[in-house]
């Protein structure tokens, strides 16, 4: 989206007021507007530390500097959504987004602006790379190599192009061709998985060189410890050596496939505290499993087994207190137990129990108003549910902290059937902790009885287990 002709004549004053201090200081200069703003404030962090909050005026425009800074990636904030920005010293740069449509309308302008912009557009390409893989993942894996070379190339010459027709520095070019390497690394990665668990007599098919680049990654690399690209491979990469851990000792139909069974996690968790020493990465991907392993864990034993495993790793993140509470807490959602009495909230204002809500065998799945792309794209595929399953009832619950008026607005703007919608309540848990539940089903009977909770909405073969749940219920 280009800037608007208030926001280019804004800019030229900025940069004419601070070009010459910032010649002289090599302090990084911000400056920017964003339309539809969902707070009053702007933060810039690095390493899960906030540098600087910039807040709004009444023209929702934000200014500000960072002093001592080092050339590299930085975190660019306006809760509850978040993009990567590169700055270095002496940088002037003007921000401008529309939040409707965060990142497709993110536009960096100035000295670094191009540097920004390049790292945005390989992210909204990445992004399409996810279908990509979906709808790919059934190739010869010959093709698909052939896919992802092509990508890289692609990539590889816009960098080129960007670094012909403008002044970028070598650490800049380094750290792109980096981010493109590990995209096209996670492309593999992501693919191997989908075979290896959906499409399995494709595995043998696998070139023996097709994983010729795992000899070259680094899982301790601190110069993308916050990049998605890079928390992606390796996200991705567990995950296919999981299964390919599970592939010549477990039979095929083993809960080991299961990402979310014991088993797996534990392997996961063993896998990264054996080849990350990086302190920030090592605990971004424990707080991840641990969290995981609670949240579908299916029995007690198992629960308190993946807690401890956080000593063995020698855990040093901060969610400790919060991954305890959520052990707690999942005590209360392993099969068997019974939620006919548990309380919610009704888009009437009333507090009703569970029971009183439906008598029928159901699925309850969780969103938030903080997350508008997701939680569109959950009630689009329970709508769907609805429709091809009519004899179970499908329950949304909003796992907002209070946030009550935002709720009902979500539903009423979005047409949601709020016969099917209640909300939490009496939540102890922050939310950032809360909504590592957005993705969980849980499969009840018509008396409130929890029959499974290890499954996630986006689980690619959900409607083979809900027809098994009907056949059961």
């Amino acid at each position: 989206m280009k800037l608007k002709l208030p926001l280019l004549l804004l800019f030229a004053l900025f940069l004419y007021s601070c070009i010459r201090d910032n010649t002289a200081s090599k302090e990084v200069f911000i400056k920017g507007q964003i339309a539809n703003p969902s707070s009053n404030y702007v933060i810039i962090s690095k390493n899960n530390v906030d540098l600087d909050t910039f807040q709004l005026n009444d023209k929702n425009q934000f200014e500000g500097s960072l002093k001592n800074i080092k050339p590299g990636l930085y975190v660019f904030k306006h809760p509850p959504e978040n993009q990567v920005i590169y700055l270095e010293p002496g940088d002037s740069t003007l921000v401008w987004l529309n939040t409707l449509a965060f990142d497709e309308s993110l536009n960096f302008s100035g000295k670094s602006g191009e540097k920004s912009n390049f790292l945005t557009n390989l992210y909204l390409l990445n992004q399409k790379d996810n279908d990509l893989v979906l709808s790919y993942y059934k190739l010869d894996p010959s093709e698909f190599a052939q896919k992802t070379d092509s990508i890289r190339e692609s990539r590889k010459k816009d960098l080129i192009e960007l670094e012909d027709k403008n002044e970028i520095s070598q650490e800049f070019f380094n750290l792109a061709n980096l981010s493109i390497n590990y995209e096209f690394y996670d492309l593999r990665e992501r693919y191997a998985f989908l075979i290896r668990k959906y499409n399995r007599q494709m595995v043998k098919k696998i070139p023996a060189d097709f994983h010729d680049y795992r000899s070259q990654v680094s899982f301790n690399n601190e110069d993308l410890e916050e990049y998605y690209v890079y928390l992606n491979f390796i996200d991705d990469f567990l995950r296919t050596k999981s299964l390919e851990n599970c592939a010549p000792k477990i039979s095929i139909n083993s809960d080991c496939y299961n990402l979310n069974s014991y088993e797996n996690i534990k392997y996961r968790i063993h896998l990264v505290d054996s080849l990350i020493t990086n302190e920030q990465i090592k605990n971004t991907f424990l707080d991840r499993l641990v969290s995981q392993g609670i949240v579908y864990s299916q029995k007690s034993e198992n629960i308190d087994s993946i807690v401890s495993l956080l000593e063995q790793a020698e855990y040093s993140g901060e969610m400790r207190k919060d991954l305890n509470l959520m052990a707690k807490n999942q005590l209360n959602f392993l099969p068997g137990k019974n939620l006919a009495d548990r309380t919610y909230l009704t888009m009437g204002g009333d507090t009703v129990k569970y029971k009183n809500i439906t008598n029928r065998p159901a699925i309850t799945y969780r969103w938030t108003t903080d997350n508008p792309t997701q939680q569109k794209k959950q009630h689009k595929i329970i709508s769907d549910l609805r429709i091809k399953y009519p004899e179970i009832d499908f329950i949304g619950i909003n796992l907002d902290k209070d946030k009550n008026d935002d709720w009902k607005k979500a539903i009423f703007t979005n047409y949601y059937n709020s016969k099917y919608e209640i909300k939490s309540i009496n939540l102890q848990l922050d939310q950032s902790v809360i909504n590592k539940y957005l993705n969980k089903l849980i499969f009840m009977r018509a008396d409130g009885t929890i029959v499974r909770g290890d499954l996630q909405i986006n689980t690619p073969d959900l409607e083979k287990k809900i027809l098994e749940f009907i056949s059961k219920k």
